[in-house]
C-alpha cells in the first residue's frame, strides 16, 4: 500500500485533488487508518486515476465523471455524452474566433485612426414591442420631430404620456439629401387605439442588432455612423433591416450636447 504523498508523486496527481476525488466518490482509497486517518492507495489503482484524468482533459465535470465511471453508462450512451462535448468545443471555438475577429478588428481601428475611440459597439437581441407609430415622406431628417409631437399629443389624449422607447426608424437604402422615408415610434399599450394617421402594431424584433451610443448633438450622429458601419465591415456583419435611432435622451433641438442616442442595425453575419 502507498501512502496518499507516495501515491501523489507516483500518479503526479495533487494531494489535493486525490482529496476531493475521494470527497466525490471518485477514486477512493484502499484503506484508511482508523486512528490517524492516513490514506492508503494501491497501484492498482491507476487505471481508475488515469481514465479520471483523461476525461477531465476532454473537457467533463468531475461530476459528468463520476456519472460515466460509477453508473452502467452503454456505449451509445458514451457515444451520445461525448458528441455533446464536442459540439460544446466546438460551439466554443466558434465564439473564441469570433473574438479574435474583434480584437484584430479593434486593433486595425486603433492604427487607423491612432486614437482610442469614445465609441463601443454592442451586438443586441431586439424583443418585438407594440408601437404607435407615423410613417411619411419628409423634406429632411430633422423634420421627424413633427412626427413625434403629434404621436404624444394624440397619444396624451388616450392618456399615455411616458415611453420605454422613442425611435425613429429610417427605411431609405442610403443618405438622402430630401424626401426622406421616415418613421418615429413609440413603444406603446396594446390598449391604445390608432386612426388614419397613427398606426399600432408590434415593431419587428431581431437575434442582432448592432449598437452604438452616442453622447451629444443630432448633427454629429453622422460620427457614431461611421464608426458602426466600419466595425460592421471589419467583423463581417451586413444589415438586413431598416437602422433606427433610438433618442434615449433627445428633443426638437439639432444642437444639444446633452443628448443621448443609440444607434441601431440590424444584423448578421456574412
Amino acid at each position: 500500500m502507498l501512502k496518499i504523498g507516495d501515491f501523489s508523486k507516483l500518479s503526479q496527481v495533487t494531494i489535493k485533488a486525490l482529496r476531493l476525488y475521494d470527497e466525490m466518490g471518485l477514486l477512493k482509497p484502499i484503506s484508511v487508518d482508523r486512528f490517524t486517518g492516513y490514506r492508503f492507495y494501491s497501484a492498482s489503482q491507476l487505471p481508475r486515476l488515469n481514465r479520471i484524468l483523461a476525461f477531465k482533459d476532454l473537457g467533463f465535470s468531475l461530476e459528468q465523471i463520476s456519472q460515466l465511471l460509477n453508473e452502467e453508462i452503454s456505449p451509445e450512451q458514451m457515444r451520445g455524452m461525448l458528441r455533446m462535448k464536442q459540439a460544446d468545443l466546438q460551439q466554443q471555438i466558434e465564439e473564441e474566433q469570433a473574438r479574435l475577429v474583434r480584437v484584430a478588428a479593434r486593433l486595425k481601428q486603433i492604427e487607423q485612426e491612432d486614437v482610442m475611440s469614445n465609441y463601443e459597439v454592442v451586438i443586441k437581441k431586439f424583443e418585438p414591442i407594440t408601437v404607435a407609430s407615423i410613417r411619411e415622406i419628409l423634406p429632411n431628417y430633422a423634420a421627424i420631430a413633427n412626427l413625434f409631437q403629434e404621436l404624444y399629443q394624440d397619444l396624451a389624449q388616450q392618456g399615455v404620456t411616458k415611453f420605454e422607447y422613442d425611435a425613429g426608424i429610417w427605411h431609405d437604402s442610403g443618405y438622402k439629401e430630401s424626401d426622406v422615408d421616415s418613421e418615429a415610434v413609440v413603444s406603446v399599450p396594446a390598449s391604445v387605439k390608432g386612426n388614419d394617421r397613427i398606426k399600432v402594431y408590434e415593431l419587428q424584433g431581431y437575434e442582432a442588432i448592432a449598437c452604438v451610443v452616442h453622447h451629444g448633438s443630432y448633427s454629429t450622429l453622422n460620427n457614431g455612423y461611421q464608426h458602426l458601419l466600419a466595425w460592421m465591415e471589419n467583423n463581417g456583419y451586413r444589415c438586413i433591416g431598416a437602422n433606427r435611432e433610438f433618442y434615449i435622451q433627445g428633443g426638437a433641438e439639432l444642437d444639444n450636447e446633452s443628448y443621448i442616442t443609440e444607434i441601431q442595425f440590424p444584423v448578421e453575419k456574412v
